[in-house]
């Protein structure tokens, strides 16, 4: 409900305040070749961990039968979402034709981009009226973190009904049965989270790991309790900006940016989920087929939604190019949950790393790690 006016307003406001184009280019730039580069290696240690590992080999075939029949038809609600989308139609949904269309129809990328070239003309028109009309945006953007801070205080109370209802339908076996599949795919969230993310905030942000961790607990707690970056998003930006010293010109534009586009965890959850099924069905990924898969998981964390199960439709256009039978997501969503927030607690991490690595260079420092 608060996802589309929160990530408007964040976006516009983020960039009237960065008033010297330049610096927003500048910003721009650095925030893209963190968001592709350091997805691309949290999808490289999925794909690894799933070729060393194997965890599809281990799983029964009577029990993902009896979990595809159970979660059929939400399975084929999923795929047939998605089934249409060309890579052709995703990249002409970034130029939106209506902006009010693409709201409604959760087109994030075209949302972010009017929203972006909105805030451009915003800063560039300096007139009274539009420092009116941006003071305006400001008062329904505090209104909007009011709201959301209202369903947060609800949200631990769902999950833990959610977990509770999953686990006495399915059992304990079903949990069993896909073990192995859990253990590698939290063991790869782990490593980008507590291995990769602390060496580049260290030396490409100039902060230490315990600095950084201490700073953004809370959000990384409240991520896990959501497991939605965009209702995360405020309190992601009251950890950039107050915890970890970030200004906030930066921090809203990464921030915000990165609630819908810098999703390590979510396109390292859908390399390890596509080829765990391609190993499940005993259909034979090449190398340069998993390269491809990496490649399109960089793409599909870009354009997966920052809510609960955001990337189950994009899991299930890749299972389709690869001929592999998208039905077969059905044997995840009982378990999806889980790895749901766990992987938004990584992309909320990546965000915030990402604001640090970025703020330094510019005119205001973050502060500097201990010698």
């Amino acid at each position: 409900m608060l996802v589309v006016p929160l990530v408007f307003l964040a976006l516009v406001l983020g960039v009237v305040e960065i008033d010297d184009p330049r610096a927003l280019g500048r910003v721009g730039l650095k925030t893209l070749i963190w968001i592709v580069a350091v997805t691309a290696v949290a999808v490289g240690i999925g794909l690894l961990l799933v070729n060393v590992l194997q965890p599809g080999r281990g799983v029964p075939h009577e029990v993902g039968e009896r979990l595809i029949a159970e979660a059929g038809q939400r399975g084929g609600e999923i795929t047939s979402c998605r089934d249409a989308m060309s890579a052709r139609d995703m990249l002409l949904e970034i130029v939106p034709i209506n902006p009010v269309r693409a709201a409604s129809e959760g087109n994030l990328l075209g949302r972010m981009f009017f929203a972006l070239v909105f805030g451009v003309a915003a800063a560039v028109v300096r007139s009274p009226g539009t420092r009116t009309f941006v003071d305006t945006m400001q008062g329904v953007y505090d209104i909007c973190l009011k709201l959301i801070e209202w369903v947060i205080r609800l949200a631990p109370f769902a999950v833990a009904a959610l977990l509770f209802t999953l686990t006495a339908r399915m059992g304990w076996d079903v949990l069993l049965q896909l073990a192995r599949y859990v253990g590698v795919v939290l063991l790869a969230l782990v490593l980008q989270c507590f291995v990769v993310l602390p060496l580049l905030v260290r030396y490409l942000g100039g902060m230490s790991p315990g600095t950084f961790f201490r700073g953004a607990k809370i959000a990384m707690v409240t991520a896990f309790s959501t497991s939605s970056s965009s209702a995360t998003l405020p309190t992601t930006l009251e950890a950039a900006e107050n915890r970890l010293g970030v200004p906030r010109r930066i921090s809203r534009f990464v921030c915000t940016l990165g609630a819908t586009a810098n999703m390590n965890g979510t396109a390292l959850y859908e390399g390890i989920t596509v080829l765990f099924l391609a190993q499940f069905f005993g259909v034979d990924l090449n190398l340069a087929q998993q390269a491809l898969v990496l490649l399109i998981c960089v793409l599909g964390g870009v354009g997966a939604a920052g809510v609960p199960g955001g990337s189950l439709p994009v899991i299930a256009m890749i299972l389709g190019m690869f001929g592999i039978p998208p039905e077969g997501i059905g044997l995840v969503l009982g378990i999806d949950r889980l790895l749901d927030m766990s992987r938004t607690t990584l992309n909320v991490a990546g965000d915030l790393a990402a604001s640090v690595v970025v703020a330094r260079g510019e005119d205001e420092q973050v502060p500097v790690a201990s010698a």
